[in-house]
């Protein structure tokens, strides 16, 4: 662990790429496996490599966001505008977790559509409403998780939560299809 945090701190922003290149690449593979009920590519080999590059890019959005969010909530609490229970602890986890997801969230999701609309030469943003219903039932508490651990091993478990919801989406598309 020691390794994996030096190597986070001296590289913040080409470890958060290169986390959510591979894991929310692996995701979307893993979902669209489970859809097929066989090992499938959601897209081609190409598109794929691209979609890595998409997800490299959001995580360093991500890990800007993630600092810029602290940052705000750090000024509501200086301002009074947030309760003192916020300030510390599962509080501080919890309101940045639910501050992060209901001002950020949002823009990224739309953000990483629009990626996703270029590399597969699509257009419109069929299925957004239930993505942002999991700025609510998965992202806020996984990111009161996330935000409960040291600064250095919150873009990696963000990353890896995206892993999560592509196994839990891959899943639930599945059992649908059954």
């Amino acid at each position: 662990m020691n390794a994996y945090r030096l190597w986070v701190q001296a590289h913040p922003f080409l470890s958060a790429a290169l986390q959510f290149g591979l894991l929310g690449t692996l995701g979307e593979v893993v979902a669209s496996s489970l859809r097929a009920r066989r090992f499938s590519l959601p897209c081609s080999v190409l598109e794929l490599a691209a979609k890595a590059f998409a997800w490299a890019l959001l995580g360093l959005v991500i890990k800007a966001g993630f600092a810029g969010m602290k940052g705000f909530t750090r000024a509501l609490l200086e301002h009074h505008i947030l309760p003192a229970v916020f300030a510390t602890g599962l509080g501080w986890a919890f309101a940045l977790s639910t501050l992060t997801n209901v001002f950020f969230g949002p823009q990224m999701m739309l953000f990483h559509r629009l990626e996703d609309n270029l590399i597969l030469r699509r257009r419109g943003f069929d299925g957004m409403a239930p993505a942002i219903k999991t700025l609510v039932w998965f992202w806020i508490p996984a990111h009161t998780l996330t935000f409960s651990l040291p600064v250095d091993f919150q873009v990696g478990l963000a990353a890896l939560w995206s892993l999560a919801l592509g196994l839990i989406l891959g899943l639930a598309s599945a059992r649908k299809s059954a």
